[in-house]
């Protein structure tokens, strides 16, 4: 009897086990214009399907806060209001904190990152779409309208202000890797300890699959959207963003210029380059991409270094492909006998 007992008992524990192991669910929705990617491993495919579900709506409550697009979101009304009244105007804890850190990421990066170039980015998403080049004096002026410093926020009233008039604020550069860290964030806090997350190209990964040690992320080319470098990263508990010209840019007198905008100059930059950045930290992924686009090889590094990130540079000169990086960005890269392994 007490034999029947204990291998009935250890029927039970067996069948635990196997119905508790961690399943892989995927969903995949548009948000900001771009498919958003929630990979999850999770005993209880209800509750997966739950937080999926919860999470792409903090992506619509943040997106809707953050863009650019629509007049009536909260960052245009404070555009479009901050700089005529001389009192703070008071913002909901998402945008004050995008915000600080934009313009902390600006100050770190000496200005390289600048968010406060909305009519510059306007201006170039008009000329992208009808496909006519902006005069000169459009862009100046432009650019005229342009200043972090005219940026003050006040952290204990949780409050901004805009000391110039006609400043455009554009999030574009950091939202992405803003709103996937909240996602991720609110995940780990539901008990999800392995995810990843693909915002339109900016990775976040949590934990590592079981039976791999990390997960594997492909990083193109600034060749061809499907052409892929050899070797693939293997990420556990980092973040990785690839920004550059593959996608969005302007052919004008034989020069192909970038969407990410030089904020001295009010022009894309025109060299043929992906910048790919590896950081703890999603939010730095993803505004660091672009200072690295304009900063020199010396000064990204000397950056990258003060924040603990690694990057890669990918750049097309007389259609030769050369790459530069920082001294541990190697240490994430691995080659793969075959895509099944990588998998």
């Amino acid at each position: 009897m007490i034999q029947k007992l204990i291998f009935s008992l250890l029927l039970l524990i067996v069948g635990y086990h196997s119905y508790a192991q961690p399943k892989r669910f995927e969903y995949v929705e548009n948000k900001m214009a771009s498919p958003f990617t929630i990979i999850l491993y999770h005993e209880d495919s209800s509750k997966a399907n739950r937080l999926a579900r919860e999470s792409f709506l903090l992506v619509d409550s943040l997106a809707a806060i953050f863009t650019d697009y629509e007049d009536s979101s909260e960052l245009n009304k404070f555009c479009a209001t901050a700089s005529f009244t001389a009192e703070y105007t008071p913002l909901s804890a998402p945008l004050f904190d995008i915000l600080l850190k934009s313009k902390q990421a600006w100050q770190i990066s000496k200005g390289s990152f600048d968010i406060s170039i909305g009519r510059l980015t306007k201006l170039w998403r008009q000329a992208r779409k009808t496909d006519q080049w902006p005069a000169a004096d459009s862009v100046k002026k432009a650019t005229d309208q342009t200043g972090m410093k005219y940026l003050l926020l006040d952290p204990k009233t949780q409050s901004g202000r805009l000391l110039k008039p006609g400043i455009q604020l554009d999030l574009g550069g950091i939202a992405q890797g803003y709103i996937g860290d909240q996602v991720m964030r609110f995940l780990q806090s539901q008990g999800i300890t392995t995810a990843l997350l693909d915002v339109s190209g900016d990775i976040i990964a949590r934990g590592h699959p079981p039976g791999k040690k990390g997960w594997v992320v492909a990083i193109n080319t600034p060749h061809h959207e499907e052409e892929w470098l050899h070797e693939h990263l293997y990420l556990q508990d980092h973040s990785v963003t690839t920004s550059g010209d593959l996608y969005q840019y302007f052919e004008h007198e034989g020069k192909r210029y970038s969407h990410i905008i030089n904020p001295k100059t009010g022009y894309g930059i025109t060299t043929r380059k992906s910048v790919t950045v590896i950081a703890k930290d999603a939010v730095v992924a993803d505004w660091l991409t672009k200072a690295v686009s304009l900063l020199s090889h010396k000064k990204a590094k000397k950056l990258a270094k003060k924040l603990g990130a690694e990057f890669l540079v990918a750049e097309i000169e007389m259609d030769e492909l050369s790459f530069r990086h920082s001294k541990g960005f190697t240490n994430f890269m691995k080659t793969f006998a075959s895509e099944e392994e990588a998998h």
